[in-house]
């Protein structure tokens, strides 16, 4: 039995200590955790269990389940976790393993993806994407449920338990725009055919004379080839991008965010010079990537640049596992469409519409969190929000220990976050 986790900070700051899974040893034994999410309770709960004399050794929302498993009275182990999970809000599909135990287990909304796999030996596997059981050969069998509890022993094989009364389920659908592999089905749609489809309804309500379709890749890509289609223009790969690069749009500062763009696409100038060009980009977030590839294309000598985006403007911040900054930082929250096409410096610009999207969507459109395109939260939250502005650089702590609170941002506007959490709030240096 083994579990693993590719490390995304989203709450907690990128140092080594911060790096899952997590293991711990308590009164039964020792438990290890992987999470995907964000607990948007996680301070709240944090600053409880330490006023009961717990000790922490990350600044991780994941910590606080292990803690809440360790101080459950409930029998058997599968219990301890249930009693614990009843207690978090927000996001998180976990997988958990004991000496004897593999468990998953993922929140009653199911905002992130976590599915069910088997090897040809009878090996049970648990992922966040399908394309994951792909690589090595297991057959994917089913999601874990909003709310479901799935325990894996040797004893009893696979047993499902409910674990706790899920209203309707609001599945991220940033999954489908850009997080996920296109050769994954994630929440029952396969992402390439999601994303080919807002390509096409790009194509459709937005269209522009040009004379090739580019994408920004690798994201843009298959929204790219639906809009190239529809419009019966040529797609051709205008953007080179080096694959020794990490994402920019999470890098702690824009300097280093305006150089990782120039070191991460390489303009084709045989496609581009004299062209007008469409270029397709899976979203657009502080907008300063976006202004950088078009001075990119036209210093190639394309004529004309059309930016169409693969996805609503994007207006609020995420509290459930996606790294997106504060509302203040989203370019579509300050401006209008026009105001961003100026700053960005394209000659049209236009997203994917909103109901349109929703109509794509069909009969599963209310399964699915939009929080971030409208600012409607499923789960509010109900404190400052769970993330680093500027994670620490390096895998030690530098300062004091109140500089990590001091990183956070507020919450949403409507909530008084002075009210719900006085002390926490006064010494945060927002």
């Amino acid at each position: 039995m083994a579990i693993g986790h590719v490390r995304y900070s989203t709450a907690g700051s990128s140092m080594l200590k911060n790096v899952q899974p997590f293991v711990a040893g308590y009164r039964f034994g020792s438990v290890g955790v992987a999470h995907n999410g964000n607990l948007v309770n996680y301070r709240t709960l944090r600053a409880m269990l330490e006023d009961n004399g717990s000790i922490f050794n990350t600044s991780s929302d994941t910590e606080v389940v292990l803690h809440l498993i360790a101080i459950s009275k409930a029998r058997p182990f599968f219990l301890r976790i249930v009693d614990a999970c009843e207690k978090l809000e927000g996001a998180y599909s976990m997988v958990f393993v004991t000496e004897d135990k593999l468990v998953a287990v993922r929140d009653p909304y199911g905002f992130r993806p976590l599915v069910m796999g088997r090897r040809t030996n009878g090996a049970v596997v648990f992922a966040s994407e399908t394309c994951a059981l792909d690589l090595i050969e297991a057959t994917y069998e089913r999601e874990v449920n909003p709310g479901e509890v799935l325990v894996v022993d040797k004893k009893d094989g696979v047993q499902s338990l409910c674990l706790l009364p899920h209203p309707e389920p609001k599945q991220c659908i940033f999954e489908h725009i850009y997080f996920a592999l296109p050769n994954s089905v994630v929440f029952g749609r396969s992402v390439y055919e999601s994303r080919h489809v807002f390509g096409e309804i790009l194509a459709t309500e937005a269209p522009v004379d040009c004379d090739v379709v580019i994408a920004v890749p690798d994201s843009g890509v298959v929204a790219a080839l639906g809009y190239a289609a529809k419009a019966g223009v040529p797609f051709q790969q205008g953007l080179i991008r080096s694959h020794y690069v990490g994402r920019t749009f999470i890098e702690p500062s824009q300097k280093i965010r305006d150089f990782g763009v120039k070191l991460k696409l390489s303009p084709v100038r045989g496609v581009l010079d004299g062209k007008r060009v469409v270029v397709v980009d899976d979203s657009i977030v502080r907008g300063t990537t976006s202004s950088k590839i078009v001075r990119l294309i036209k210093e190639a000598g394309a004529k004309e640049v059309h930016m169409r985006i693969a996805s609503p403007p994007i207006i609020g911040s995420c509290y459930y596992g996606v790294d997106t900054p504060s509302a203040e930082e989203l370019i579509s929250n300050r401006m209008s469409v026009e105001e961003i096409r100026e700053f960005i410096g394209c000659d049209s610009l236009a997203f994917l519409p909103f109901d349109s999207l929703q109509k794509m969507l069909a009969s599963d459109s209310q399964k699915f969190c939009y929080a971030c395109f409208s600012g409607k939260y499923p789960v509010m939250p109900k404190e400052v929000k769970v993330k680093k502005v500027g994670d620490f650089l390096d895998d030690g702590l530098n300062g004091p220990m109140d500089s990590i609170d001091g990183g956070w941002v507020r919450g949403p506007k409507n909530i008084d976050v002075e009210k719900e959490i006085d002390p926490l709030y006064q010494q945060s240096k927002i």
